[in-house]
């Protein structure tokens, strides 16, 4: 039977083999996935070991997107673009190819929640791995601007630099952001602490939509903020986090499972 894992440092919270095990219900795959936690200075050594024992691919989330793309032998274009990898699959002929999943699961559930993003103007909060997974694609979108927003304007800066070829892309610091914008999407860590993002009050109006990459089983403190502030509508990352595990699954089994009902039964795990 086919092993596969989600590697990460700390891991046990991980939905991610509830929602891979129901992907494999649903398309009668027979496999098996689990959660490992490596050393943070040992994953070079311990993913090495892992495929060694017969691990078919994984999913690699923090704080080891950058030692995965170090660590693949082939990386696929939107994970060389990234500069990142989230996804890694052991080839028939041994060989270790690297993806990133997150910018396609990003744009699949921004597609559910709101549709085409061609012609939007996006704000991007936060410059650090999160958000240059999702950039790229973001630009592919064909919105009408995306501005990234970081309280270092420098980190911000060197995204731009990075990616400014694929779309209208610019920078500035949070405090500089405006009511100009049609969807926000929160990629700082801000949520996961439990913390919001200092923003200005400017931002927010009444046909504003709010993303935060992040999960929760209650309002993330991003999108509490923006909904007592008058934003049109708010979503959380948890359709994100199933579609780009989707995208995993079909790179591994060369399958495309659903989302909507895995989404659901995660949804509700989450509120037990």
């Amino acid at each position: 039977m086919d092993r596969y894992a989600v590697i990460g440092n700390p891991i046990s919270h991980s939905k991610s083999p509830f929602i891979h095990m129901l992907f494999a219900r649903q398309t009668q795959q027979h496999l098996t996935y689990e959660a490992i936690e490596l050393p943070e200075n040992g994953f070079a050594d311990g993913i090495s070991s892992l495929f060694e024992q017969g691990l078919s691919g994984c999913n690699v989330t923090v704080p080891f997107k950058q030692d995965a793309f170090n660590y693949a032998y082939q990386l696929s274009p939107r994970a060389e673009l990234a500069g990142a990898v989230n996804t890694l699959k052991k080839t028939d002929d041994g060989l270790i190819l690297g993806d990133n999943t997150d910018g396609a699961g990003l744009l699949a559930d921004l597609k559910n929640h709101i549709g085409d993003l061609a012609g939007l103007r996006i704000a991007l909060l936060g410059a650090g791995g999160a958000a240059r997974g999702v950039v790229g694609p973001l630009l592919e979108a064909n919105p009408a601007h995306l501005m990234i927003a970081n309280r270092t304007l420098e980190k911000a800066y060197a995204l731009v630099e990075r990616f400014s070829a694929l779309g209208p892309v610019s920078a500035c610091q949070l405090s500089e952001l405006d009511d100009s914008f049609d969807l926000v999407i929160n990629a700082t860590s801000a949520s996961l602490a439990g913390e919001n993002v200092d923003l200005p009050e400017a931002l927010i109006h009444s046909n504003l939509y709010c993303y935060d990459m992040m999960y929760s089983n209650k309002l993330t403190p991003f999108n509490r903020w923006a909904k007592e502030s008058g934003a049109y509508r708010v979503f959380d990352g948890l359709g994100m986090l199933v579609a780009q595990a989707a995208e995993s699954f079909a790179l591994w089994r060369g399958l495309r499972p659903g989302t909507r009902q895995v989404i659901f039964e995660l949804r509700r795990n989450l509120s037990c």
